[in-house]
């Protein structure tokens, strides 16, 4: 949604204005306390409050309206986006009228207040805020020239009282003016340009999308298929390998053999399509509380009897003092396990392979390490594309559906986390995974 956008900008500057009061308030300190400029103190550290306290309005009024989805949320955005910078011109008014009016170089700070209205609001705000800024000005410049308000004069700064001096003031004057009016312009083109390649790069990412989504749904339907085929000829293999047949012969045993083999192999490489697809298709993964301990123990069973007939035994460092995490146990099991697995066949017989989770606060880190054949580091970006397979890993096994990783990205960018490796060829890998515990669903 449209407002969304300036909700955060809003929040930008609200957060911007918190770094800005305490400047403030440490400027004044300084000069009062080190500089020992006469000037009225007590009024600039007062503005400087009521700054404070209208940003902190500002924060929980934003945060109601964002919290209660109120129905005409984009007016009362666009209103407190306006209303926020004119309160910002006539506070920096205020603190530039008690610190040596014109002849205060600061005035030039309106110039980053122009800046931030081009990029809140639309160009014909951020003119009539320019409007603003110089009427500030003008009547604050005009009041003390005429004496209706006291002039603040930065004695030891200035030499002569410069808010006096007619040239001068026209001078200033023209120079700020005009520099607001360009300043506003300028950030305006920019930020109006922005927004437009902003905007196109959303279409285009929404685009891709749906194609995406289109191309994973066309996948999934084919592959289903494929799969059911696939799966009526191995029931047909099965029985005439079992001599139900009749007996076989050497040379039609083997066939019949690697038929089977070829077959079991290409149902496991549908199978994970099928897996990833779905989850890259499915909007809404159920999640639940459940214990990553027995989750990962459970893992570790399934992977065991592989590992043990490798004589290679899987070690473990796991806190079971972490609690519940929440999100989808089987998806979680079947990463850790996949992860297991695939260290085992990449690390030589009577190798190691070790798990370990520990308690992170919020987090979760499950690391998985082995001493096996590594990923070269040239491949180390592209280890978690899809169909794809480390060169090493291709020499040591022809077979594999190069899924496994993607599959694992996918699961754990679904539960919000966070999967990366480190490897060196030849020396072993560590794939690291940080969940969190607690979350939303996608």
């Amino acid at each position: 949604m449209k407002y969304e956008g300036l909700l955060e900008r809003i929040n930008w500057l609200i957060r911007l204005r918190w770094i800005a009061v305490t400047g403030v308030i440490l400027t004044v300190f300084v000069v009062q306390k080190i500089v020992r400029l006469s000037l009225p103190f007590f009024p600039l550290y007062l503005i400087s409050i009521l700054i404070g306290l209208y940003n902190l309005l500002f924060f929980l009024y934003v945060r109601h309206i964002r919290k209660k989805q109120l129905p005409d949320i984009e007016t009362r955005t666009n209103v407190i986006a306006n209303l926020q910078i004119a309160l910002d011109l006539f506070a920096l008014t205020s603190l530039i009228h008690f610190s040596g009016g014109i002849e205060n170089p600061f005035i030039f700070y309106f110039i980053f207040h122009m800046i931030i209205a081009s990029i809140l609001l639309s160009r014909r705000a951020s003119f009539l805020q320019a409007t603003f800024a110089a009427c500030f000005f003008i009547l604050m410049v005009g009041l003390e020239y005429f004496n209706i308000l006291d002039h603040y004069c930065l004695k030891g700064f200035v030499v002569n009282d410069l808010y006096m001096n007619k040239v001068y003031i026209f001078g200033t004057s023209f120079a700020f003016i005009t520099t607001l009016y360009l300043a506003a312009y300028m950030a305006s083109s920019i930020s109006i340009r922005l927004k437009d390649r902003e905007k196109s790069l959303k279409e285009a990412n929404l685009l891709l999308e749906e194609k995406d989504r289109i191309k994973s749904e066309y996948v999934l339907r084919v592959t289903h298929d494929i799969k059911e085929h696939i799966s009526a000829i191995q029931s047909c293999i099965e029985p005439v390998a079992e001599g139900m047949l009749g007996e076989l012969n050497s040379g039609q045993k083997d066939l019949i053999r690697r038929a089977g083999e070829r077959t079991s192999k290409l149902i496991f490489f549908i199978k994970a399509l099928l897996d990833i697809t779905r989850i890259k298709l499915s909007k809404d993964i159920e999640m639940k509380e459940f214990s990553l301990v027995k989750t990962a123990e459970s893992a570790i069973i399934l992977v065991d009897p592989k590992a043990k007939a490798k004589g290679i035994s899987i070690s473990r460092h796991i806190n079971i003092g972490i609690g519940l995490i929440k999100g989808a146990q089987v998806y979680v099991e079947e990463t850790i396990a996949n992860l297991l697995a695939n260290s085992v066949k990449y690390t030589p017989r009577g190798g190691k392979v070790e798990i370990t989770i520990e308690d992170k606060d919020n987090l979760v880190l499950i690391q998985i390490s082995d001493n096996g054949i590594g990923i070269p580091k040239n491949e180390l970006p592209n280890i978690f594309n899809e169909f794809y397979r480390a060169t090493n890993a291709k020499e040591l096994e022809r077979d594999g559906t190069g899924l496994g990783l993607s599959m694992a990205k996918q699961v754990v960018e679904r539960h919000h986390g966070r999967i990366w490796v480190d490897s060196e060829e030849g020396k072993g890998s560590i794939f690291s995974i940080m969940l969190p515990k607690k979350q939303s669903l996608l």
